[in-house]
């Protein structure tokens, strides 16, 4: 937990609970379905909440943005975003159903009340858009774009981006945008850039506005 509040200094003192119940519970539930890496537990704050915080230094959601987590797996970026949002909507999607169980109750034992969640492929979403869409390291940029262009409404609500998608990406994107065909309107920050730690040299943070 210190390495999230080495960077963020001004959390409510609900919101450092919710974060420092984080690592009980998600040892608890990893006991019993495997939703993290066990090499990963131990760095759970830096390699988990504070990489999904940096979507929510590079764009502040507006009170009342709908935001949907693509494939959000054990609830992440979802998770710690909603603890940095608390009066921002998220739903957090995932096609397996024992990860959306473990969201569920983290979310239900820590009190998040923006958060709900959808057992089933975002693809599958009838009826209902959003403002904006994240995710980390579920697909390539142009198979989430094409999932989640059509549910994406226009607009924008955020200081700093129009609607569109937001993603964690590792590694080298180049060709990964290249062969999106939209290396003319996709953007990308350098985590290490945000929080000069090791275990983020080669992470990024991906933005595609709906055009």
């Amino acid at each position: 937990m210190e390495i999230v509040l080495k960077y963020f200094t001004d959390f409510t003192e609900e919101q450092i609970r919710q974060f420092r119940m984080l690592d009980g519970l998600y040892r608890e539930w990893n006991e019993k379905i495997n939703v993290i890496s066990r090499k990963d537990i131990d760095s759970l704050y830096e390699k988990h909440v504070l990489h999904s915080l940096a979507i929510a230094v590079l764009c502040t959601f507006d009170a009342g943005a709908e935001v949907v987590d693509i494939g959000t797996g054990g609830g992440f970026p979802g998770i710690p975003l909603a603890i940095f949002f608390p009066k921002v909507q998220f739903l957090l999607v995932d096609s397996i159903g024992k990860k959306i169980k473990v969201v569920e109750e983290v979310a239900n034992a820590i009190g998040l009340t923006n958060v709900t969640t959808l057992h089933g492929r975002v693809e599958e979403i009838k009826g209902r858009t959003f403002d904006y869409a994240v995710s980390r390291a579920v697909a390539p940029i142009s198979d989430l774009w094409k999932w989640i262009n059509p549910l994406i409404r226009r607009g924008q609500k955020s200081d700093e981006f129009p609607n569109g998608l937001i993603c964690l990406k590792g590694g080298d994107l180049s060709d990964e945008i290249k062969h999106s065909g939209m290396q003319k309107i996709v953007q990308a920050w350098s985590v290490h850039n945000i929080f000069p730690e090791p275990a983020f040299e080669e992470k990024f943070v991906v933005y595609v506005p709906k055009l």
